[in-house]
């Protein structure tokens, strides 16, 4: 009785501290959503501006780096600022530098630092270059960036993000490439002045990095000053200034100028030079590509449900006497097979629970998109909203996974929630465990930290996991689904089929569609992630998602339609992997990207994007799946609802 108790106290207490453990990582996620510096804030002449300093990143190695992994100036003290769950899974290191600025007081040449690199520090700078690594650095929430001339040759202002930690090249002629690194940063920032007040506030943040190989007479630790430019310089460094090499035991002394500039800007606009985009021709053609196929498919499915089914339903229903019903072939003849539990039943309850639980998260972080709390300024705010929202859709997961496994007569429920629980989310943070394994050993800033990893594993076993009990409770609870006709005891034998109606021909066929309608906004939506760019268009992304559901949907009813009419029941496997099958063809378009847009050449870099990739493309043969699941589901129930069975 004693060690009874015993163990009720020790369950009781570790459910107790799991419980305050989760809550608290989520009152803490819900508090950082909303960064410091999102709000606007109102500077006067003379106010301090403290540059933060953020990754170093390269779409050539795909792995950030910590800002001071390279011996660049640091401050006496480096403060981490506060970051949300989403900035850390991305690798973000938001720290304190040593650049200070006046609001509209300009600075000349000022040293930043003076720094000698031993062998170590050297060989770090020239990998970095090789690999075409650039500095991200903040001021006022605006990332750092560097002008550039727009493709198709407008006047108009179109930016890089970060700017090259340095460069390779031959300098007075010689064969030998050497390396140099941007010492020297001309820092503009942009105000709009508040017409009425002396205030201003910030909107815009430029840079044009230098490499000058600094001289001087004589250093002053408390007054450096350098002959190659002094305080009396307010233009940039002349081209034809020396650069300055890497190498071993070389001496580099940093520095940058400030400038000031009035904009009208208006704050509320500032981030749209960032965001600007040279294709959204190329979007409205995505979406009437898109709209196209749409189109296409519900010709089809109107004229399979208003001619051909309204026809046999009328043929159907007039039939006089069971000699004519034997001579009739076609859907009719499967009714007593069609609603027949299929094989492997509970791994199909787990599937489609689980798509719920993506498709509700999918749907609401887009809702929370266009309604503008989740755009780029807000750092992270979108990985944390996705993370946080797949937790609580737990419960759709389980609710649905209970009631179908409830209408397939199924008695172990339990297993089956246990199922929705792990199973998908386990083999995600597996892969997600390994490639975050590669990062570590590759000393990038990307891993994430061992806090955090716990952190995930307690929302997932702390909330997600409840919830798809309490769903799945509620689910079986729930009377079971009624089939609108009865089965036989005996399974009718299926005739031969067709070569087209094969369930790998019909499955490999049906995914074409789906694929066809988003693969344009595809490509954007993996040049953002991939080749560091701002994704923002979210209203055409919504409409490519509603196209995407109504793609699926539609394609799988259609497919289903002609499967019943070859009388073909095995119908429920199907339409999950017709619809779901989607996923194979986003995998190798995504193969296909990768050996034509990217230049990755590290070992590690490509495992981490097919990593990546493959965990993608389930997540989306699962959404996809049971969309197509449920249109079918539906389908089936409405004809068959239909028609007069004796």
């Amino acid at each position: 009785m004693g060690r009874i108790s015993g163990l009720t106290t020790i369950t009781t207490t570790t459910t107790t501290t799991l419980f305050l453990t989760t809550l608290l990582l989520i009152i803490s996620s819900v508090h950082s959503f909303y960064l410091p510096g999102v709000a606007p804030r109102d500077f006067h002449t003379g106010d301090s501006l403290f540059v933060k300093v953020n990754k170093l990143s390269s779409t050539k190695t795909q792995l950030p780096y910590d800002y001071y992994y390279l011996k660049y100036c640091k401050p006496k003290k480096i403060e981490n600022n506060a970051e949300n769950l989403g900035e850390v899974l991305r690798g973000d290191r938001i720290e304190n530098s040593v650049f200070t600025f006046k609001m509209r007081e300009e600075q000349s040449c000022t040293v930043a630092c003076r720094q000698t690199l031993n062998a170590e520090a050297a060989k770090n700078f020239k990998e970095k270059i090789d690999d075409e690594y650039r500095v991200n650095m903040i001021l006022d929430n605006l990332p750092v960036a560097v002008l550039r001339q727009r493709r198709d040759g407008s006047p108009s202002t179109t930016y890089e993000h970060g700017f090259r930690v340095g460069f390779k090249g031959n300098y007075l002629g010689k064969k030998e490439e050497k390396y140099f690194i941007n010492n020297h940063l001309s820092f503009r920032v942009m105000y709009h002045k508040d017409p009425e007040t002396d205030s201003a506030r910030i909107v815009g943040f430029e840079v044009t990095p230098n490499s000058i190989n600094h001289e001087y007479k004589e250093w002053d630790e408390k007054n450096p000053q350098v002959v190659t430019c002094n305080k009396d310089t307010k233009n940039l460094p002349p081209r034809s200034t020396t650069p300055q090499e890497v190498d071993t035991d070389k001496e580099i002394i940093f520095t940058y100028d400030v400038s000031f500039k009035e904009s009208q800007i208006k704050w509320a606009s500032r981030w749209d030079t960032y965001l600007l985009m040279n294709d959204d021709q190329i979007h409205w053609f995505s979406i009437i590509n898109s709209l196209m196929i749409v189109l296409f498919l519900s010709g089809m499915v109107a004229m399979i449900m208003m001619r051909t089914l309204y026809k046999d339903i009328s043929n159907y229903n007039q039939l006089e006497t069971q000699d004519e019903a034997q001579e009739e072939t076609g859907w009719k003849l499967v009714h007593g097979d069609v609603f027949r539990p299929p094989i492997n039943s509970g791994l199909l309850c787990v599937y489609v629970g689980t798509g719920v639980q993506i498709f509700g998260m999918t749907l609401v972080t887009m809702i929370f998109a266009l309604l503008g709390f989740l755009s780029p300024s807000n750092r992270g705010g979108l990985m944390t909203a996705m993370v946080l929202l797949w937790v609580f859709m737990g419960i759709f997961a389980g609710y649905s996974s209970a009631r179908l496994h409830k209408m397939f007569k199924g008695t172990e429920w339990k297993m089956t929630t246990l199922k929705t629980a792990f199973m998908f989310p386990g083999i995600l943070f597996a892969v997600f465990f390994v490639l975050n394994a590669l990062i570590w050993g590759e000393q990038s800033s990307g891993a994430v930290p061992f806090g955090t990893m716990f952190a995930l594993v307690c929302l997932w076993f702390g909330i997600s996991v409840p919830l798809v009990f309490v769903g799945s409770y509620l689910g079986f609870k729930k009377p079971a689904i009624d089939d609108p006709v009865k089965t036989n005891k005996i399974p009718r034998q299926i005739p031969e089929q067709a070569w087209y109606m094969k369930p790998v021909f019909s499955i490999l066929i049906g995914g074409i569609l789906p694929f066809g309608a988003v693969f344009i906004e595809l490509f954007f939506i993996l040049t953002s992630i991939w080749l560091n760019q701002f994704y923002y268009i979210f209203g055409f992304l919504f409409i490519v998602f509603v196209i995407l559901l109504i793609t699926c949907a539609e394609i799988t009813i259609v497919l289903c339609y002609f499967q019943l009419c070859s009388e073909d029941y095995y119908w429920w496997w199907r339409s999950y992997l017709t619809a779901g099958s989607s996923a194979l063809y986003l995998f190798l378009y995504s193969v296909f990207y990768f050996f034509t847009k990217l230049e990755i050449t590290k070992f590690v870099s490509g495992i981490l994007y097919f990593g990546y990739m493959i965990i993608v493309s389930y997540a989306f043969f699962v959404l996809t799946g049971t969309i197509g699941f449920y249109a079918c589901f539906w389908f089936a129930r409405k004809i068959y609802s239909s028609v007069k069975i004796d």
